[in-house]
């Protein structure tokens, strides 16, 4: 961030506290801390617990789980809720925190939620390309390896041993 986002001055580097330096904007005289975006994404089960739900969208070929950006206003429970009936029409039913990372390529804090929903019934929306219920077993090797989903899962995965 090289200028303020509120005037657009020029940023200067300034000692703040126990911050060190930071962007500071002399118009304004407000530090400018980074902004970065916020999102959930959640590990959707199925009634009895033995299944997870894996998507694919924009025309990708590999699963990942259900997410979405957490808009202004909003608070993560309410996206979660949101974000899962806008991309399979189910409802939540119980849901636990599991973990967050930030990924760089958006410049994402992404939170990571497990979820029991109350059907496998889902139903396709225009945001998702398709969706599947996959044993527990299964999602670790149908979720895209490599991914910040498939870390989520994995993670949650080895807290329930």
């Amino acid at each position: 961030m090289k200028y303020c986002s509120e005037c657009g001055t020029k940023l200067i580097l300034k000692e703040c506290a126990i911050d060190g330096e930071v962007p500071y904007c002399p118009t304004c005289k407000q530090f400018r801390f980074p902004v970065f975006n916020s999102a959930i994404s959640t590990i959707i089960f199925n009634p009895t617990k033995d299944k997870i739900l894996l998507i694919k969208q924009y025309g990708k070929d590999f699963n990942v789980l259900v997410a979405g950006y957490i808009t202004k206003g909003e608070n993560a429970k309410e996206t979660l809720i949101r974000e899962i009936k806008e991309e399979v029409s189910l409802n939540v039913v119980e849901y636990t925190y599991n973990d967050n990372e930030y990924y760089q390529p958006s410049n994402t804090l992404m939170h990571n939620y497990a979820v029991v929903v109350d059907s496998e019934d889902f139903k396709l929306t225009n945001e998702v390309d398709e969706a599947h219920w996959y044993s527990i077993e299964e999602s670790r090797k149908e979720i895209k390896q490599g991914s910040l989903a498939h870390s989520f899962l994995e993670r949650y995965l080895k807290k329930q041993q």
